[in-house]
């Protein structure tokens, strides 16, 4: 997917080769960033409801799974890796803490919900990271460059959904959102089928070096 392989260790004269041979950590977080925001967008897309459920999967699966991935990938020398699932993982942690945190500290001045222009602003600076993100795929793999190119869109849609407060756009947002998540289930899938088989049999596109 987008793991690094081979460490090189200098000594004295001479070069070590050795070989990770480690687990690919990247399907872990693909996964856990996929079936999450296929979860949330359900509800966006008002076919489900935002209950517990969104809440559990946004603490243990969005955010601790994929912080685990990685931490797995800046061992393997991966900063793409390592930064990606990092801190989409403390998103869907942060996304958690500001739906909770105003009815668990409701007696704190300082805990106030957020005013739909806030979470505006939240979502827009996250859909200017996952740009910088996208634009890093160019060298990785064209289904990256789809979930991260549709992961950009629906950060867009949803900051202004809540900027002009329109509720289709919102409706559409959560649609979208359904296929950025099912194109990273996708690809984690692929990342597991096609190293077990040792083929591309599910399709990812490696960008040629």
């Amino acid at each position: 997917m987008f793991t690094k392989n081979k460490i090189i260790l200098m000594q004295e004269n001479s070069q070590v080769k050795i070989i990770d041979s480690s687990s690919n950590p990247a399907p872990l977080g693909l996964l856990g960033f996929g079936l999450t925001t296929i979860l949330l967008n359900l509800a966006n897309a008002e076919i489900t409801n935002k209950t517990s459920v969104i809440i559990a999967m946004g603490i243990f699966v969005g955010g601790l799974a994929q912080v685990i991935a990685g931490i797995l990938e800046s061992k393997k020398n991966n900063t793409f890796g390592m930064t990606a699932f990092i801190a989409y993982g403390f998103f869907w942690i942060s996304l958690v803490g500001i739906w909770v945190f105003p009815s668990v500290f409701d007696n704190c001045p300082q805990s106030i919900a957020p005013t739909h222009p806030e979470l505006a602003w939240y979502l827009l600076l996250w859909g200017i990271f996952s740009f910088g993100m996208f634009i890093g795929t160019f060298k990785i793999s064209r289904a990256l460059q789809i979930v991260f190119g549709s992961l950009v869109v629906l950060f867009i849609l949803l900051a202004l959904a809540n900027f002009t407060g329109s509720h289709i756009i919102h409706i559409i947002a959560g649609y979208e959102g359904i296929f950025c998540g099912l194109t990273a289930v996708y690809t984690s899938i692929a990342g597991v089928i096609n190293e077990l088989y040792g083929k591309e049999l599910m399709p990812v596109r490696p960008v040629k070096k």
